[in-house]
């Protein structure tokens, strides 16, 4: 299949060639110079900075001009006729390929090298067709280019003047040193780097263009799309296959070279092809590590066969778009590219309290807190999203009556078919539920931590003293006087009502929690319960002095049982922790009684006085459980009472009141 190579150039007769030049360095007149004249022509200025320095460093060489385009190729070869013209493959406006028939047909004396970043044989090749002397890869190491390029003129370079394989410096003003044209080499291995893809193998059409649209490497798939072998399509410009749709392709790549990302467009199949269809073209830019363009890749699909496919898409996204607005679990909702919403569904409706009409076209910072509105928090979100391709946080969001709740959110980008960015998709969940309940799993977990040190402690002490008492019983009894027995048998006895407390307390905090306490209610006289709790305190403390005020004859429905538990949690404490006298008392009105046991004693650390009542809350080196005063409270209430702890005063000491409901 035959396609245009190149534009038709006028056969213009060159100038003559200079006979004597000017020797750089020397003087004019008369004077051969063996030096073989270059015209370097690149895009990239460090690139030809580097071989300007290579070639003239090795001494038989003369960079007597250079420029970065193809146009302005043709125009140096006409003016100078150098010796030799190193031309870039991929340029802006013309690339080589180009101008290499030009530059043939106008110096037809000038030996022009193709210089190339894109190895392909099938490349190589074609430059020799359209006249190039030579290809050199840009891979080829520096200090051995010149060598390759002296091989050219071998009739005009002395062998005293023939570069060898290792670079021979002019000065240290013209060359700097050897090490830094090594180092240089990393540029030219950059370029390199970016044309090694190996897509021979793809089942779809693909290629690589020159900036200026002209196939440099096409694979089988796309020879094969066009009726063509992947040799005739090198040199072609793709413009001349786009089937009137070339000023498509040449805005593309102006917009690729203006540091666009991505582009597409689409154009039928010209004649001669694999018969009528309509093709889709995506180009994605190659760039070096300062942004510049350096080549194109092209991507060719086949759409012929897609438009059911998209009208059943078309009808799969009208689905999907109903499901979103039906979706009550996820407020779903997308915004423009400011921030301004501009969809709406029924779980957005549900979670934020906006109906569609009330938010759409309001930027959607409403949705956060007051502080984090003036910080610019939901402005930075929104870079984020765009700079990550998403953002995920978790945080407080705000609905339309001002009430919060904890939200889990996810932003994503979203672009269009040609790649440019059109708005962002949001989706929020409200996890207000999932939060507190991660809250209490984790405040449980610590509480039972808790438990299982708070258990080790106090066994500890009543275990040792029970097991040190035991011992020395057990060896000395014979020795031991009586007071020495009792004494020992005491703290035995002491240790293990310690013991009994904190099972006791343990076993009915467990079950208060876990919900399982069941409440006997009965009607019982008060004095009942009061007198039997005095009397159990006197004996688990003989000698404490505890007294009984003005017992009542005050009838409750309440558990008996579960009542003196809590009032011998409250004389313990004060007779172990408190001061004599202790005392119970009761008082009554229309609507309640109020059970009070008192000490004399300074009562209980300011610090602790927020969360006695708390489980676990104890102070102090003789520290209880911290259940006693958590069970007497939820037991109080489980009556329908309430307990509270008043700090001493100088008129009276420390006081602990529960306050009991009548019968009703």
């Amino acid at each position: 299949m035959d396609y245009p190579t190149s534009r038709v150039w006028r056969n213009t007769p060159a100038p003559p060639r200079p006979a004597h030049r000017t020797v750089p360095g020397g003087h004019s007149g008369g004077v051969d110079d063996t030096r073989v004249r270059v015209v370097l022509v690149d895009d990239s200025a460090d690139v030809r900075r580097l071989l300007r320095r290579a070639l003239e460093a090795a001494g038989s060489f003369e960079v007597v001009a250079e420029c970065g385009d193809g146009d302005r190729a043709i125009a140096l070869a006409y003016r100078h006729r150098p010796d030799l013209l190193l031309l870039d493959t991929s340029m802006p406006r013309m690339d080589g390929l180009e101008a290499l028939p030009a530059i043939v047909a106008l110096c037809p004396d000038t030996a022009v090298v193709m210089f190339s970043g894109f190895e392909d044989v099938r490349l190589a090749a074609r430059a020799r067709e359209l006249g190039a002397a030579a290809f050199v890869e840009k891979s080829t190491p520096l200090d051995q280019i010149p060598a390759r390029l002296a091989g050219l003129f071998q009739d005009r370079v002395p062998a005293g003047a023939r570069p060898t394989s290792r670079l021979r410096l002019l000065d240290d003003e013209a060359a700097a040193d050897e090490a830094a044209l090594h180092e240089g080499q990393a540029v030219l291995d950059e370029h390199v780097a970016s044309f090694r893809e190996l897509f021979d193998q793809a089942a779809i059409g693909m290629a690589t263009l020159t900036i200026a649209g002209r196939i440099v490497r096409a694979n089988q798939a796309l020879a094969t799309l066009f009726r063509a072998t992947p040799m005739e399509l090198v040199g072609v410009d793709y413009g001349q296959l786009a089937s009137g749709h070339g000023d498509d392709l040449d805005r593309e790549l102006e917009a690729l070279a203006a540091g666009g990302q991505q582009a597409s467009f689409e154009h039928d199949l010209p004649e001669g092809a694999r018969g009528p269809g309509r093709v889709m073209v995506t180009l994605a830019p190659i760039r070096d590590s300062e942004r510049r363009l350096l080549y194109v890749f092209a991507q060719v699909q086949d759409v012929t066969d897609q438009r059911a496919a998209e009208e059943d898409l078309r009808r799969s996204e009208e689905r999907f778009r109903l499901l979103v607005r039906g979706v009550r679990e996820y407020a779903i909702f997308l915004l423009d590219v400011h921030g301004q919403v501009i969809s709406w569904n029924a779980g957005a409706a549900r979670i934020k309290g906006y109906a569609a009409d009330d938010i759409i076209g309001r930027h959607f910072r409403v949705f956060y807190l007051p502080e984090e509105q003036e910080d610019g928090h939901p402005e930075r979100n929104l870079q984020t999203a765009l700079a990550d391709g998403q953002l995920a946080e978790e945080g407080w969001r705000v609905r339309k009556d001002g009430t919060r709740f904890w939200a889990s959110v996810v932003i994503s980008p979203v672009y269009d078919d040609r790649g440019q960015h059109r708005g962002f998709a949001k989706v929020t969940r409200d996890r207000t539920d999932q939060r507190d309940a991660e809250r209490e799993r984790q405040e449980l977990i610590a509480r039972q931590t808790e438990v299982l040190a708070l258990t080790a402690h106090e066994l500890r002490n009543p275990t040792a003293v029970i097991d040190g008492s035991a011992r020395l019983l057990r060896s000395s009894w014979p020795t031991l006087s009586a007071d020495e027995r009792d004494e020992t048998i005491d703290g035995i006895g002491s240790s293990a009502q310690r013991l009994h407390r904190l099972a006791r307390d343990l076993t009915t905090a467990s079950r208060l929690h876990a919900e399982r306490l069941e409440m006997q209610l009965v009607e019982t006289t008060l004095s009942e319960i009061l007198a039997g709790a005095v009397a159990r305190a006197r004996n688990l403390h003989p000698g404490a002095d505890i007294e009984l005020r003005e017992p009542t004859d005050v009838v409750l429905l309440v558990d008996a049982v579960r009542l003196g538990q809590s009032l011998d949690n409250l004389l313990d404490n004060a007779v172990r922790h408190g001061s004599p006298p202790v005392s119970l008392s009761v008082s009554s009105d229309e609507l309640s009684v109020r059970i009070t046991v008192s000490d004399r004693g300074e009562g209980i650390p300011p610090e602790l006085a927020p969360r006695l009542f708390d489980m676990f809350a104890s102070a102090g080196p003789n520290r209880a459980s911290g259940l006693g005063l958590y069970l007497v409270r939820l037991i109080a209430r489980r009556h329908g009472g309430e307990v509270e702890y008043v700090p001493a005063t100088d008129e009276r000491g420390t006081r602990f009141v529960m306050t009991l409901p009548h019968v009703r």
